[in-house]
Formats: structure tokens, C-alpha cells, sequence
């Protein structure tokens, strides 16, 4: 009977040890979303692994060899308690795989409900107790606020968690 368990990665080898599985025929999962990233003024959006250096193995415990995959380039060992891995429910990864997209991304949903021009309350940080304008979601954990400061609206990048609409 197969079952999902939890392989830990290197640091940044996520996709090295999925690549690695799946050549070894083990059936791996790496679940992914879209991620802005700014480096040296320059945006752009990538995949980045939404559990970092962790991805789901299916493994038939009586049928595949699993100690092989602790040996697999990019996998530093699969997690455990006591002597052998402990499987996750399989509710998890479907729960998982029920938040993609038609390319297999996952979609972060959006824990806001407010869209441009709506009325904002700062709840924490530097500017907390102040109000704002709604401009624009950032990324998928920051949003931008027009804040009236000295006369003119300044654009200010917050966590959507300081934020309540």
C-alpha cells in the first residue's frame, strides 16, 4: 500500500532532489507557487518551493526500497520517528494539489478582500493607527498603501497582516 512521507532537502536543492527521485522511480511532489523576488532593481517572478527544503515522497513500504532515498542527491533524509518514516495523510496532499492551477502552481489566495481605492486601518508597524488608500497587492505577503503624509500620498509597501479594511 502506498503512503506519503516527507523527504527534507538541501538547502535550495528542492528540485535537484525531485529530479533525483523521480529518475530512482519514486514518485515525488514538490509543491510550488509564484514568487515576486527583487534583487539589484530588478522584479521578476519565479517558482519557489512552498514548503522550503521539504517535498512529499509516495512510497509502497513493502515493495520499494526507501532507505535509498536518504543516499538520493539533494535529499537530506526522510523524516521520522523512531526507526521508520512516518507517513503523512493523504488528505494534506489533496488538500495541497486542490490549490493549483491549470499549471500546476499552486494559487496563494489573496487573505484581503478589499480591491484599489477602498479605506485601510494601519494595524501595526511604524505607521500603526494611521488610514490609508488601498493601491495595490505587492506580492503575496505585502500590499501597497497611499498614506496622506505633510500633504502628498506616499506610497508605503506593509504586510497584509498590518492592514484591516
Amino acid at each position: 500500500m502506498k503512503q506519503w512521507f516527507v523527504a527534507s532537502t538541501k538547502a535550495r536543492e528542492e528540485s535537484r532532489a525531485l529530479f533525483n527521485l523521480k529518475q530512482q522511480g519514486f514518485n515525488a511532489y514538490l509543491p510550488q507557487y509564484k514568487k515576486t523576488r527583487r534583487h539589484a532593481r530588478k522584479t521578476d517572478v519565479v517558482l519557489a518551493p512552498l514548503f522550503p527544503k521539504y517535498l512529499f515522497v509516495e512510497i509502497d513500504m513493502n515493495k520499494q526500497k526507501w532507505s535509498a532515498i536518504n543516499s538520493t542527491i539533494g535529499v537530506g533524509k526522510l523524516l521520522q520517528f523512531g526507526s521508520h518514516p512516518t507517513p503523512v495523510p493523504v488528505d494534506l496532499i489533496h488538500e495541497i494539489r486542490a490549490r493549483e492551477g491549470s499549471e500546476g502552481i499552486i494559487l496563494m489566495d489573496k487573505c484581503l478582500k478589499i480591491k484599489t481605492g477602498d479605506a485601510v486601518n494601519i494595524t501595526s508597524g511604524a505607521f500603526i493607527e494611521h488610514s490609508g488608500v488601498f493601491d495595490c497587492y505587492h506580492d503575496d505577503e505585502r500590499v501597497v498603501i497611499l498614506l496622506n503624509l505633510m500633504g502628498r500620498n506616499i506610497r508605503v509597501r506593509l504586510p497584509s497582516s498590518a492592514i484591516n479594511a
